[in-house]
């Protein structure tokens, strides 16, 4: 029986930008197989969360696209928010296949998988000050250039859903009656 190695990464991903791309990348290095999961799924429509599970699913599943990373190697999956630490691993081995290593720089996610037995490993971070979804959010807002932090195809799935409009419109105070 061949023993397949198979790896877990969680971010929000809000948006996908290019350094979860190298975080990927170097995980594939590792594993043959990685769980991607869409954390937060639950959330959108917010200045910290502004896109929908499945606008972030096809962020990412055409950056790897994009990127060459073949289909066989990955697993897309949403993952919503459980309100209890102590269930949220089970929670996640329930929604995913098997797995036996997880990548997280989050020290709760990290605790909570050591606890729970996994080896846990952190990926390395790729010019961070820049590669966050709070900067490219920023950038949207500010009208700075947010373009060149994502892939290509990340770029025309913001410019379909009017992403940064979107971003724009939430920003806005709410504007009282008198």
């Amino acid at each position: 029986m061949v023993r397949i190695k198979r790896g877990l990464l969680v971010g929000r991903m809000q948006p996908v930008h290019l350094g979860h791309m190298q975080v990927i990348k170097t995980i594939l290095q590792e594993v043959d197989e990685l769980i991607i999961g869409i954390g937060s799924a639950q959330l959108s429509h917010s200045i910290k969360d502004p896109f929908t599970a499945g606008e972030r699913v096809m962020m990412l599943t055409k950056s790897l696209s994009e990127n060459n990373i073949v289909a066989s190697r990955y697993y897309v999956l949403p993952i919503q928010d459980v309100a209890c630490n102590s269930v949220w691993v089970s929670h996640l081995e329930m929604l995913t296949p098997p797995f036996s290593k997880v990548y997280s720089g989050n020290p709760l996610v990290q605790r909570l998988f050591v606890e729970a037995g996994y080896e846990v490993k952190i990926p390395p971070l790729f010019n961070r000050k820049n590669y966050s979804g709070t900067e490219v959010r920023r950038r949207m807002l500010a009208d700075e250039d947010w373009q060149s932090l994502l892939p290509r195809t990340v770029v025309e799935v913001i410019h379909e859903i009017s992403g940064v409009a979107r971003i724009k419109h939430l920003n806005r105070k709410e504007v009282s009656e008198v």
